[in-house]
């Protein structure tokens, strides 16, 4: 079962962010690998949607990208964390493409299309 959603999907490979020191490493991480930062409200149905929609169609193999989870609620200060970092203002939900340590991708809402960052890995 999905992160999120219906039994019918594989569980999705997210990497859940919890603290500054693996915000760190991520970013530096970012100079070897793409990670994809999401940011995701548990208690908006809007970000619900987005994000089951947004595992629906993700079809990059998992060794092509970072796939990194953020529960707002939970962790607030690591979400103005990466906004301080990244230069992108906060939104929610919220996906951010990292690469080479800087934001090359940053959408929210409906807007966050996983076809399109597929093409960026």
């Amino acid at each position: 079962m999905g992160l999120f959603g219906s039994s019918s999907k594989t569980t999705f490979p997210w990497v859940k962010l919890t603290s500054s020191e693996q915000l760190d490493e991520l970013i530096n991480r970012s100079k070897e690998i793409p990670v994809l930062l999401f940011k995701h409200s548990t208690s908006c149905n809007i970000s619900a949607m987005v994000i089951n929609r947004f595992e629906s169609n993700w079809k990059a193999p998992a060794e092509s990208c970072i796939c990194v989870y953020l529960d707002l609620l939970s962790y607030r200060a690591i979400s103005n964390e990466i906004a301080i970092r990244t230069g992108v203002f906060h939104q929610s939900p919220q996906a951010i493409l990292l690469r080479d340590e800087k934001a090359i991708y940053s959408e929210s809402h409906g807007s966050i299309d996983a076809a399109e960052i597929q093409t960026l890995l």
